[in-house]
């Protein structure tokens, strides 16, 4: 009988390779029941991915429906709606932060089932909002929570591809307790999680009243922490805190009672000793250090520069202040299954090919994208019947005269054929590879301080995007952001070009040898 893919192992995923890998028979015996309890832990710990995807585009069907409320203290006006629509990226740079610090307190898992509290919180808060000030406080807990589960579990396929699983990924759950033999494919589960997370708020949005779609996502939270309650700590984070045998009994437990654990166990106990030191002042200074830092902060912020966050967050939004053929809730759900679709897709093949060529095509795809939605705001039909009030400023642009569109013009499906086209470019480069490239580059010692750095810029960048978003569209019309965000892609081709060193074929020593001679190819 055929083995199945999970159990398969490649060179690219093994962590330990000094040690002979096990016979297909040993694989057959030990693996099933190691495989079974790693992957019901790993579904409890990834659920907390699904509720941030979740959360962070509940506002694209929700700002349309409160635009039009007929309470008035809920009836949002423009500025609310940017509030409530950004203030989610605050709380998500709070929690990310703090995951920091509970992650050494708590472990991975109990900063997990912490996050249920806030998560549960806000969204009990949204759900019987009687004011903006709830539906705000609620939109910044759950926005605290989704940042403190995307920084306790892997946020991308990125690190599925790194040859430095460990250092990659040492602080996040799910690396810790899967075995190498599935630690790739478990690897891709965070990202796909969220973005399935994402796909059930579209399509739920089709179905449910916005204090629905709220009581809906308290589901997946009760369920993940019931189920963490029943899974063990990490062993890596037992050893960090000096309890070795409750250690070696989670390595057991999630193995299973018939793996040898005593060799995975020493690899493990060997990595938290060499993970122990921290950087220091006179070590970041130094340009081998500080290089790679700058590339991956920059990468971040370019990456949110592309306009992912405030396109997912004002999705329905947007397609309704645009002349489109369908719904615009029809639409916004057909672009989260091209999501979900495009994260898979890149998950399987973004090895395939140099990080350097699917950064380009990536931005090239995205710019294309852009500038596509924005000539066809300027120059395209004009929405009939503009239902919402991003799409009242479209009435005020003046000079241009826009033919009104028809319900059964083709023309009108380049809106949804572009947003798909940003999506797919976005999952094929510039989303999972800057993940992908900071394990890579980022000094081993540099990670820690890096990766918080990197949350903060991330967060901040998206919050600004996201507040200014609307604000920018009732100013000067809906096509300003996207032509700025077509004229950032310009942008990161030229960064891809001048600034990122291809690491596809290299080594992580070869990686480091590159920045310390401070060369500019890998060729020399």
């Amino acid at each position: 009988m055929q083995e199945p893919l999970l159990g398969a192992e490649g060179r690219d995923y093994d962590t330990f390779p000094e040690k002979p890998p096990p016979s297909p028979g040993e694989r057959t015996r030990v693996g099933v029941l190691q495989n079974k309890r790693v992957f019901l832990a790993t579904f409890a710990a990834v659920l907390g991915n699904f509720s941030f995807g979740y959360a962070l585009v509940y506002t694209s069907p929700v700002i349309p429906a409160l635009e039009h409320s007929s309470d008035p203290n809920l009836n949002l006006t423009k500025t609310q709606a940017s509030w409530f629509g950004s203030v989610f990226t605050l709380g998500a740079a709070a929690g990310g932060l703090s995951a920091m610090v509970l992650n050494d307190l708590l472990g991975r898992k109990l900063s997990i089932m912490f996050s249920a509290v806030p998560s549960a919180a806000g969204y009990a808060l949204m759900a019987g909002a009687h004011g903006l000030w709830m539906l705000l406080l609620g939109r910044m807990l759950t926005g605290f929570a989704g940042g403190l589960t995307a920084a306790c579990i892997p946020p991308g396929p990125a690190c599925v591809l790194s040859r430095d699983w460990v250092g990659c990924v040492l602080q996040v759950y799910v690396s810790e307790i899967a075995p190498p033999s599935v630690r790739g494919a478990l690897g891709a589960t965070p990202q796909l999680m969220a973005v399935f997370g994402s796909l059930s708020l579209y399509a739920l949005g089709l179905l449910l009243p916005w204090r629905w779609l709220a009581v809906a996502g308290e589901g997946p939270v009760l369920v993940m922490v019931l189920l963490l309650s029943c899974m063990p700590n990490s062993p890596r984070f037992l050893l960090s805190k000096g309890r070795d045998a409750e250690a070696l009994q989670a390595l057991a437990w999630l193995r299973g009672p018939d793996a040898d654990t005593r060799w995975e166990f020493e690899q493990i106990q060997d990595t938290v000793r060499r993970q122990s030191s921290h950087l220091s002042w006179a070590e970041a200074r130094d340009p081998h250090m500080y290089r790679p830092i700058v590339i991956a902060l920059l990468m971040r912020f370019l990456q949110q520069l592309t306009g992912i966050t405030p396109i997912l967050v004002y999705l329905q939004s947007i397609f309704d202040s645009t002349a489109v053929l369908l719904p615009p809730k029809v639409d916004a759900a057909i672009v989260g299954a091209v999501r979900l679709l495009s994260v898979l897709i890149a998950a399987l093949t973004m090895d395939l090919a140099g990080r350097k060529a699917l950064l380009f095509v990536s931005a090239a795809g995205m710019f294309a994208a852009n500038l596509t939605l924005g000539l066809y705001v300027h120059f395209g039909p004009k929405s009939l019947a503009p239902n919402s009030t991003m799409g009242l400023e479209r009435e005020a642009l003046a000079g241009t005269e826009q033919p009104l569109a028809t319900p059964t013009s083709y023309l009108t499906l380049v809106p949804l054929l572009a947003t798909m086209l940003f999506i797919m470019g976005y999952a094929m480069g510039w989303g999972p590879i800057t993940w992908l490239l900071m394990s890579e580059i980022l000094p081993l010692r540099a990670r820690g301080v890096a990766s918080g750095l990197c949350v903060l810029v991330s967060w901040l960048t998206a919050f600004a995007l996201t507040k200014s978003f609307l604000l920018v569209t009732n100013a000067f019309g809906l096509q300003a952001p996207f032509f700025f965000f077509a004229a950032v892609c310009l942008v990161n081709l030229a960064f891809t070009g001048c600034c990122v060193p291809e690491t596809k074929g290299r080594s992580l020593e070869q990686i480091e040898s590159f920045f310390r001679t401070g060369r500019r190819s890998f060729l020399h």
